[in-house]
């Protein structure tokens, strides 16, 4: 998985689908990096790409854990958690825009698409579980119109599991490449928008887009959220200022050029007929 998968544009958005472009798929074939997002700034953002080559470990473990029936994994990457629910026997389809990440997850034994999520995609509105992790909350730049494609795709009352950056309270909406920094001649692929959001800031889309927050946890320095899709049943939003006043408010706006930083987390059994995972 990557924090930079699935980042086509939403709707609307002029924009390159920028995973064709071989630094990513390199990586994912050798699973090493060096491997970053450079923003226009010059700034470089680390992606773990051996983590997400990796088996899945035990902080994936405890957000898998919570996975509710079928799960649907957005900018699924490699495929380790799509593969690592396949072999629990839970019905999960991963979709990601690169080739080689869907082959990849392929490999492993999970099933995937090549898709955008701003795209149709097989159980629109009949998924139980949808994931957003390793900063791919981050996909088309624009957080409010990825929350509401997100309650499209989950059935009412569904949940959504979110990792933020830890601790701080970010809102940065930015272009950025994908770079492979191997040598002097570093190769990149086309620029196109990314987000990074810390927890208070998807909490106040979240609430804006009609989510209720379901519980929040931090585990091996990565931070969560999970959000419960509108059924109609639900009590009041809890979803309110209080965070603001609450939270830990560190920057809301892009970080000085040349400064270092880390992404936070950028730090098979086969479904019945009625599964979304079979609906190609």
């Amino acid at each position: 998985m990557s924090a930079v998968h699935g980042t086509t544009t939403p709707p609307g958005v002029p924009g390159p689908r920028p995973w064709s472009a071989d630094p990513y798929s390199d990586a994912l074939v050798t699973g090493r990096g060096p491997l970053f997002l450079r923003r226009t700034d010059g700034w470089l953002l680390p992606l773990e790409v051996e983590r997400w080559c990796a088996r899945a470990d035990a902080v994936d473990l405890t957000v898998l854990g919570r996975c509710e029936g079928t799960v649907l994994d957005v900018g699924c990457g490699p495929g380790r958690l799509v593969a690592e629910l396949a072999a629990r026997g839970r019905p999960a389809l991963g979709i990601d825009v690169s080739e080689a990440a869907v082959a990849h997850t392929a490999r492993l034994g999970g099933q995937a698409l090549r898709r955008s999520v701003f795209e149709p995609l097989p159980g629109e509105g009949r998924w139980d579980t949808a994931l957003l992790l390793d900063g791919n909350v981050g996909i088309g730049g624009d957080p409010a119109a990825l929350l509401r494609r997100m309650a499209q795709l989950l059935t009412p009352g569904g949940l959504l599991i979110v990792e933020t950056l830890a601790d701080v309270d970010v809102d940065e909406r930015v272009s950025v490449h994908i770079v492979r920094v191997a040598d002097p001649r570093s190769t990149a692929g086309p620029a196109f928008p990314w987000a990074r959001l810390g927890t208070p800031a998807l909490l106040r889309h979240a609430a804006r887009a009609g989510w209720r927050r379901e519980g929040q946890w931090s585990a091996g320095g990565r931070s969560f959220v999970a959000l419960r899709n509108r059924d109609g049943r639900d009590g009041p939003d809890d979803l309110d200022d209080r965070d603001d006043r609450n939270s830990r408010s560190t920057s809301s706006a892009a970080d000085p050029a040349n400064s270092t930083a880390v992404i936070n987390s950028q730090r098979a059994r086969k479904p019945s007929p009625e599964s979304p995972v079979a609906n190609r």
